[in-house]
């Protein structure tokens, strides 16, 4: 068991393992390491002593930080990853090459870190202080005059006093974590959906449906003893024996007679239970009259005919066989066409003759016969009952023209006795070829001890090993359809055509060549006939012992053959290579066979359960090869140390074939998994709780669709059990398929959930929406899905169902794309229930949007209950928000009748998920909408839905924007006709349905427009802004406290959607005119199951060295190196060279408003005022792919930035209506895809002052802070996908920028509109987070930033062109300057180097360097603009440094090109 638990039952670890692909964000700490040590190099002269005592010039690795969660969050997932990084030992390996490189000039010294390996998955060792845990050395640094600076942290002059919190006990246990990659479990790579037919391997039929039985044996003898045949002349000396009698040994015997019972004798160890019957030396009528009477007995099953021609002459041209007249004075031939006619099939055929070849051909050429009357005969009348003799198979002795061996030292019927007695005559045949001097003779084979069933004695070793062996060879010739029938379908078929191989075997070399029909390929040759050698010599070894009389009493002890050891640790080699090419492997069948006996049958289960972990397509194979008798049995053992691999086994099992139910059922086998999955029952194993969730996962499947198991896990206690694992906090595996089993113990079963009732399961699900792990919270919907529709929908039934709606509601603001689609799918279910009651409540909604549209209110009317969408009032021109609407007085007078109800808020919550942005939620919401306002039309309220629907069409619905132009009274636009287009109206009649209707209850919600109807940024309000910006200001105009973009004059040549917008991976658009149906089908369950099916033992293919995936993970991380070593020697130039030096133009073919680089990719991501993306390789200066981002009209994207860009990085886009959206692939057209889109901000205040959504980005954290037009800053949790805490901005304007220290990433700093700047601690309680507050600036903040490395330098700008250097430790500004006398656009840090870039409103950059005496810029130029678009005064909108590279990117208004500099003329790139 111990065994097991160490090496079969890893999968049990990996299960609890977090499938994150994890990785150390080594890069960035080893750049950090470098900045900070660069600059103590500089502050000190490059020499000194740091906080540890080591001299500069050694060089330590950088520790590696990882994510402050708790003990849930690590293992947030347990879904595996297609994409999982490389093992620990790729990391090692890199930075081994890493220690070479910068020890080329040097000597090694050990910096006496510590490398704590967390993970086996973990791609990067990491590094942490000195630990008692601690297993490897860390690698030592190296001396070197160039990098003699690379690796030690200057503690003495970092900013913000990190120099105390990096040599803390604290951070060096933080250092003990690891880093992960985010968004690349299953979930996200699958979109949540099951594998497509075309993805996964086809079920094959394994059960034999058509199984026969050999019921009955026709022995026909034609021996004629004393006459020879006419055309055979026999040798002298000539082989005598048949079926092992002489019958010239003694005649009074009746030898015929003998030989007739011997051959009994022998087929009766092949099939007890077939009735036989002997022949001997039959004439012709009694032929024709005993065949009838078999067929007739029989019926539809097999007959066996052996024939032993050996007395009578060959058979005929023709292929007849002879038998006597009744005087036996004449042999008399039979037709092989009548001998067909008269047995019929399924019928089996041996002949033992010479000349047989010639009887099958002829055989087959009758068959053909038949057909062509078959034919004819069914044509005259359908109903006709025919035979069919290809259902008839043949085993001949010899093929045509041949005849029978006559050595004498073999018996006469040499294939009777290969097909009944293998064992004597394969060691007979092994003493005469064996070309050593032996004392052996070839009558030891009737002196081995032991009987054949019995496999403990060396007889029935042997014999056991010869039927492993020839199956083995069977299995591996074969292909699996001839297999199947030759070889699983009758036993009698099957032990025939296992010694039929041997028969091959031995009678080659007599000249002789057996054949069957059907035929079977040349196995004679098989390298596994010479561990039968081995096998046979090892027994006759030690025969003479085993014969000799006991001395002493102590009889000799038989030693065992080591055949099964040897083959099980050759399949144990197989298992170890991975399954290359998913060959099947060639101790299959032997492995069956072991599990016969007790002595290997543990280590067989255990590489059984190794190889079906390799896949379903395993997983057939056994199945094929006929393992399942053997497991079924197996459930009846009451051995402990056999359920940890049966439950995995069975796992396997039925994830693949989930038809097992009935045979579950059988024996009550269901029991074994029930008792295990109890809390209180015992399993000899560490990780319990991984196989309670198989035991789970099994229980599921046995009850899905299949009502008798639902009845019979009923009363045993599953229900109980799995609420006892619902709080099991260890794993989240087990509270998974908990909630699964109980959703398929009560799907369609009143019983069951009026004890789920009893029990308060459906509360106790209801607690588990709010779990930390995405697919726990996905299985406690479903569950609540299959829970709803109690038949008898009594008030208490209508009480439940609806309290379990009110509290799933507090999930409809989820981050998680499957969670979302769950809820979805739990609300079809709850309004198809209710369907007259949300007809209702959908017509009062229209009602409801009528009122507001003819009243032009501004609010919803809202009730406490329904918290779904925040209601917003129109101010007025001075901002202030009336207290009551028209819309709300009429609303108040006339209250409708769902008013207040769960059905109102559920309704409303589905119209918000039509809009969703993620593509396969708001479809399927689209459905659930469409759905009841067809309803409605059709019900008696259709008439007076259709008067509410025209006079909504009729009021040409205002723009329903938020937008500048609206709010301030001096740049309003006249509403027109025209200006709203038919998509943007409320309801669309040909289609007559609602999504524009959610469409308006999100800018409700939002704050934003949607539609070609938003406030236009031309005519005369643009006129007006920009002569406002050309006359004199005051020191603080009001324009820069307002957002920069609003005086921007956009030419933008590109329009919303004019690009490929990327959908999920797996999703398929709903067809155009399908009706709506619900309710909904989730496929969360057959996703789910998904997880048994994919290898749990071994690492992930990305993690397996030498795989493509790891060669590439290992390039990626030596280029990141060199990256990093390679930019270190120009952050000295960065700081006293000019800036100017162009690097690259690139016409974007609209107006870039974000710039982002990647680290290490020479990737370069442009978007602009709209709605497109567009990725650049400013290398090649290629534009790779340009996308559509999906948000609304009138909306814009506010932020970018790349996730896990250590490997392969994904792309973030926020945009300004909440929405934050994450690709992969994105920078291929073909290839790119949605990984995740959801609402971070649901709740955007309306504000003359916006600056949409900004967001930051930890990476070591798996963190996303979110502010923008808010009053918190969300912090989403990216392993759960849940918003973790809103911390109070404490600010009354909205939030313009985010920044955060990246290391432990516990403080945090927001830019404010008012030219506020808060700093925050994590670490504190929400409302007691804000630690500094500066108000030194008065104007807009551009841009506020915290390097990533060097000194950390927090960098603030605001629109007013002032910029100010913090420490968070002190109340003013460390060093403040004024970049830009005019006004100030655009601010960059570089990440590593002293240096920032300031971009004006006039058009002209300037690169400062942040550590220079005096603020004098290093240079100031202006980038290029085309002739058309010149302008002096076009503000520098996009502005960014590379994060390693000395490299500047930029772009101004009015001109679609994107400018690349470098710092000097040696490059910088």
């Amino acid at each position: 068991m111990a065994q097991y638990a160490e090496r079969g039952s890893r999968s049990a670890a990996h299960l609890q393992q977090r499938s994150n692909t994890q990785t150390s964000d080594y890069h960035q700490q080893h750049r950090m390491a470098m900045d900070e040590e660069d600059s103590r190099h500089h502050e000190n002269g490059g020499s000194g002593v740091d906080a540890h005592g080591n001299v500069n010039g050694s060089r330590q690795y950088p520790p590696n930080p990882g994510p402050i969660v708790d003990v849930d969050t690590t293992a947030i997932s347990r879904q595996n990853s297609t994409s999982s990084n490389a093992s620990s030992a790729l990391a090692e390996s890199s930075e081994e090459r890493l220690r070479q490189t910068l020890s080329a000039n040097g000597h090694t010294h050990s910096d006496g870190r510590q490398c704590r390996k967390r993970s086996a998955q973990c791609l990067a060792t990491t590094f942490s202080g000195h630990s008692e845990h601690s297993e490897h050395s860390a690698m030592a640094g190296a001396h070197d005059d160039n990098y003699q600076d690379f690796y030690e942290f200057d503690r003495a002059i970092a900013r913000h006093g990190f120099e105390d919190e990096y040599n803390s006990e604290a951070y060096l246990a933080l250092l003990e974590q690891v880093f992960y990659m985010y968004y690349t479990d299953k979930r996200h790579e699958t979109g949540g959906n099951p594998k497509e037919e075309t993805q996964t391997f086809p079920l094959q039929e394994w059960r034999m449906r058509d199984r026969l039985k050999t019921v009955s044996a026709a022995l026909v003898l034609c021996l004629n003893l004393g006459v020879d045949p006419p055309d055979i002349i026999k040798t002298n000396p000539c082989a005598k024996l048949e079926c092992w009698v002489d019958p010239t040994a003694n005649p009074a015997q009746k030898p015929l007679e003998t030989i007739g019972k011997n051959l009994q004798q022998q087929y009766e160890t092949l099939s007890i239970r077939t009735r036989y019957k002997q022949y001997l030396d039959p004439f012709v009528e009694d032929t024709k009259k005993f065949c009838c009477s078999l067929r007739r007995n029989a019926k539809d099953e097999r007959i066996l005919f052996h024939y032993n021609g050996h007395g009578v002459p060959k058979p005929t041209a023709s292929g007849e066989i002879w038998v006597f007249n009744k005087n036996y004075t004449q042999y008399i031939p039979i037709s092989l066409y009548d001998l067909q006619t008269w047995l019929g099939a399924p019928s089996i055929f041996v002949y033992d003759c010479s000349d047989a070849g010639n009887i099958v051909t002829n055989f087959n050429r009758f068959i053909k016969k038949h057909e062509e009357e078959n034919v004819e005969l069914r044509n005259k009348d359908p109903n006709a009952i025919i035979t069919n003799y290809n259902d008839c198979i043949q085993l001949a002795a010899c093929a045509t023209k041949e005849t029978l061996p006559m050595n004498p030292n073999l018996p006469a019927d040499l294939f009777t006795c290969c097909l009944t007695t293998p064992i004597e005559i394969a060691i007979r045949f092994f003493v005469l070829q064996n070309p050593l001097p032996n004392n052996l003779s070839v009558d030891m084979a009737f002196k081995i001890p032991g009987r054949l069933q019995e496999r403990r004695t060396p007889l029935g070793e042997l014999n056991w090993i010869f039927t492993a062996i020839t199956d083995t060879i069977a299995w591996n010739t074969l292909d699996r359809p001839l297999f199947k029938k030759l070889f699983r379908q009758d036993l009698m078929v099957a032990a025939l055509f296992r010694n039929f191989l041997l028969a091959q075997r031995i009678m080659r070399e007599y000249q002789c060549h057996p054949i069957s029909s059907p035929a079977l390929e040349e196995t004679h040759n098989h390298h596994l006939w010479q561990s039968w050698d081995l096998a046979v010599e090892m027994v006759l070894a030690q025969l003479p012992k085993l014969n000799e009389p006991t001395e002493n009493g102590e009889p000799y002890e038989y030693q065992h053959s080591t055949f099964f050891t040897e083959q099980l640790t050759a399949f144990e080699v197989y298992l170890s290579q991975g399954a290359v090419d998913k060959k099947p492997p060639d101790q299959l069948p032997i492995v069956l066979q072991v599990l016969l006996s007790q002595v290997h049958r543990l280590r067989a289960l255990i590489l059984l359960s190794k190889f079906l972990d390799l896949g379903p397509w395993a997983v057939n194979l056994a199945l094929s090869i006929g393992i399942f008798p053997y497991v079924l049995k197996l459930l009846q053992s009451a051995a402990a140390e056999l359920k940890p691999v049966m439950v995995f086994i069975w796992a396997r099992i039925l994830a693949v074939d989930s038809s097992c139910q009935s045979d579950l059922l059988k024996d009550n086998g269901y029991q074994y998994f029930i008792q295990i999955l109890s809390p209180a029952s015992g399993i000899p194993v560490g990780n319990v709780s991984e196989h309670r969730a198989m035991c789970a996962f099994i229980l599921t499947m046995f009850c899905k669709d299949f009502h008798q198991g639902q009845v019979v896990c009923m009363a045993p206690g599953v229900m109980g059990a799995c609420l006892a694992h619902l709080g099991e906090s260890d794993n989240p595996l087990l509270r998974q398929w908990a909630c699964l089993c109980m959703s398929q113990l009560w799907n369609d079963y009143s019983d069951a959930k009026w004890q789920g009732i009893a029990a308060g399961a459906h509360l106790r699900l209801c607690d588990l929406v709010m779990d930390p792990v995405p697919e726990v919270r996905a299985a406690a919907l479903f569950a609540l899905t299959t829970f709803l529709g109690i038949p008898e929908l009594t008030p208490e039934v209508m009480s439940i169902e609806q309290e379990v709606a009110s509290r799933v509601l507090i999930i409809t603001g989820d981050g998680s794309n499957m969670v979302r689609k769950e809820l979805v799918v739990f609300f079809s279910y709850f309004i198809k229930r209710f369907e007259n009651k949300f007809m209702v409540t959908a017509y009062e909604q229209l009602v409801h949007e009528r009122e507001y549209i003819l009243t032009g209110g501004r609010s919803v009317h809202m009730d406490a209950n329904s918290r779904v969408f925040s209601g917003h009032a129109r101010g007025d021109s001075n901002g202030s928000i009336p207290s009551n609407g028209d819309a709300t007085k009429r609303r108040d007078q006339h209250p409708g009748i769902s008013d207040s109800s769960i059905f109102a808020a559920v309704w409303k919550a589905i119209l918000l998920f039509a809009v969703d942005p993620f593509p396969e939620v708001a479809q399927s919401a689209g459905v659930v909408v469409d759905y009841i306002h067809l309803a409605l039309m059709e019900s008696p309220l259709g008439g007076a839905t259709q008067d509410v629907i025209d006079d909504i069409s009729k009021a040409n619905l205002r723009p329903m924007s938020f937008g500048l132009d609206e709010a301030w009274p001096d740049k309003k636009t006249p509403d027109s006709p025209s200006s709203t287009s038919k998509q943007d109206g409320y309801f669309t009649l040909s289609l007559r349905r609602s999504v524009s209707i959610a469409a308006s209850l999100k800018n409700l919600a939002l704050g934003y427009g949607s539609g070609d109807n938003a406030p236009q940024k031309n005519g005369t309000a643009s006129l007006g802004r920009r002569s406002a910006m050309m006359t004199p200001l005051p020191r603080t105009p009001p324009e820069w406290n307002r957002p920069p973009e609003e005086s921007d004059q956009l030419s933008s040549s590109a329009s919303y959607a004019s690009a490929k917008h990327p959908s999920s991976r797996n999703f398929h658009q709903r067809p155009q005119g399908q009706n709506p149906v619900i309710p909904l089908k989730s496929k969360f369950l057959e996703w789910s199951t998904e997880y048994f099916r994919e290898p749990q033992m071994k690492p992930a293919e990305a993690d397996e060295p030498g795989s493509l995936d790891y060669n590439q993970r290992l390039w990626r991380r030596t280029r990141n190196e060199k990256i990093i070593i390679d930019t270190q020697p120009q952050k000295e130039r960065a700081g006293n060279s000019r800036w100017d030096a162009p690097a690259g133009l690139f016409n974007n073919g609209s107006q870039p408003m974000r710039l982002l680089y990647h680290q290490f990719e020479s990737h370069l991501v442009a978007v602009d005022d709209k709605d497109n993306v567009s990725v650049w390789d400013w290398s090649r200066a290629l534009k790779m792919n340009r996308f559509s981002n999906g948000n609304p009209k009138g909306t814009r994207i506010t932020e970018v930035k790349f996730l896990n860009e250590d490997d392969v990085a994904l792309l973030m886009t926020g945009s300004q209506e909440g929405v934050v959206r994450i690709y992969r692939n994105y920078e291929s057209q073909q290839d790119v895809e949605l990984v995740s889109a959801w609402r971070a901000l649901t709740d955007l205040l309306p504000s003359n002052r916006s600056s949409g959504l900004v967001a930051e980005w930890q990476q070591g954290r798996g963190s996303m802070l979110v502010g923008g037009d808010v009053r918190v800053i969300r912090v989403w949790d990216a392993p759960r996908e849940m918003c973790l805490q809103d911390i109070p901005a404490r600010s009354g304007s909205c939030i313009t920028s985010l920044t955060s220290e990246q290391v432990a990433g516990n403080i945090l700093a927001a830019g404010f509109g008012d030219g506020a700047v808060r700093v925050y601690d994590r670490r504190l309680p929400p409302r007691d987070s804000m630690i500094k507050v500066w108000k030194d600036q008065k104007a807009w903040i551009v841009k506020v930033h915290m390097q990533r490395g060097g000194l950390r330098e927090l960098v603030s700008g605001s629109v007013s062109g002032d910029v100010l250097l913090w420490d968070i430790r002190m109340d003013a500004p460390i060093r403040q300057f004024l970049a830009h006398r005019n006004g100030m656009r655009s601010l960059s840090v570089h990440e590593h180097a002293p240096v920032m870039a300031t971009g004006s409103v006039h058009h002209d950059i300037k690169v400062w360097n942040m550590n220079a005496p005096t603020m004098e810029p290093l240079s100031t130029f202006r980038p290029y603009s085309s002739f058309l678009h010149q302008n002096r005064s076009s503000p520098i909108t996009a502005l960014t440094f590379h994060p390693h590279r000395m490299a500047l990117a930029c772009s101004g208004i009015g001109d679609n090109h994107i400018n690349m500099f470098h710092c000097d003329s040696k490059g910088g790139i």
